[in-house]
């Protein structure tokens, strides 16, 4: 990463003119905006003033130009730029997207409490809100770092908030991933909770912290081990299923049946990822076996593409991959 002097200008560099503000936004704190869309299209950015310089074959440097611009309209629409939209911009384009960034956006944005604005980081995670909008049940499958429980935690504050529901309902297998935590004190919920941590992790970062404990105590928000959803109807509720790759079948189909009327059940799980006894078949896996040709459930997949952890944790779950054969 160079800042130009002109000496290093050459004929092949493409001098654009951005707002200043902009242009600090899009190439980030100590240039690592700059180095990531450096990296990802094969060009060399440099910047003085409103002037942006792009160096590079001529097929990149259209990339990148076209990105940027993408860019430039999202703050043009008042989005705050961060690393996020840029590594949203490239995946979109390297999936085969060619339509507006700023549309993409506004279609499946998210509108959660207290203005937090969430929105999809590529096109399975658009067809993933896609699918859980027009769909009453919805299974979204694939590796950990996908966004799956997110965006169904995302979804779900935005319908309560909404007044689409009444409730969210969270629920998960209590199955210890390779270790047993023996006897844990408490009630219920306080039994359950370290097993629905990463679903509270959502809810905060989507709710105010005094919302989500008001909510907790009202029964808004609902802490129901899979074991305790027998024998009940939800209706007017958000129901998450988090971790389904660990559900027996029974309690697979158990679980289905409660939905109620004017319900929305979102069923997440990773398949390479079972804790269950081998001898017994994944409730997840014998679903996505049966249900397919469901009207009015949808399956969304993911795969280690869509992965929005950092970028280490693609590289991870190939060479797992790799290792097991798949």
């Amino acid at each position: 990463m160079q800042m130009p002097e002109d000496p290093l200008l050459t004929a092949a560099t493409h001098s654009l003119t951005y707002p200043d503000e902009f242009l600090q936004q899009l190439l980030g704190v100590e240039l690592r905006n700059a180095e990531f869309l450096e990296q990802a299209l094969g060009v060399r950015l440099s910047a003085r003033g409103e002037a942006l310089f792009l160096d590079g074959d001529e097929e990149a440097v259209a990339a990148c130009r076209d990105i940027v611009d993408q860019i430039l309209k999202l703050y043009q629409a008042g989005i705050r730029i961060g690393a996020g939209d840029l590594r949203t911009a490239c995946a979109l384009r390297a999936e085969g997207y060619r339509g507006e960034l700023l549309e993409f956006y506004r279609e499946a944005r998210i509108q959660c409490a207290h203005g937090r604005v969430v929105f999809p980081k590529g096109l399975n995670q658009g067809r993933y809100l896609r699918a859980i909008r027009e769909n009453d049940v919805v299974f979204g499958i694939g590796p950990a770092g996908t966004g799956k429980t997110y965006l169904a935690v995302a979804m779900a504050v935005a319908a309560l908030k909404e007044k689409r529901v009444k409730r969210i309902i969270l629920t998960r297998p209590a199955v210890e991933v390779g270790e047993k935590l023996g006897f844990l004190p408490g009630d219920i919920a306080e039994k359950v909770n370290p097993y629905l941590r990463p679903l509270y992790d959502a809810l905060f970062d989507l709710m105010e912290a005094d919302r989500v404990y008001k909510s907790l105590e009202t029964g808004i928000l609902e802490i129901a081990p899979i074991a305790f959803m027998r024998g009940r109807t939800l209706n007017d509720s958000f129901i998450i299923l988090d971790e389904a790759q660990n559900t027996t079948i029974d309690q697979m189909k158990m679980f289905l049946t409660r939905l109620g009327f004017n319900s929305k059940t979102v069923i997440t799980g990773d398949v390479t990822q079972i804790d269950i006894d081998p001898a017994r078949k994944s409730g997840l896996v014998d679903a996505a076996e049966v249900l397919r040709s469901v009207q009015g459930l949808a399956f969304v997949t993911f795969t280690e593409r869509d992965v929005v952890r950092h970028p280490l944790v693609q590289e991870i779950i190939r060479a797992y991959d790799r290792a097991s054969g798949r």
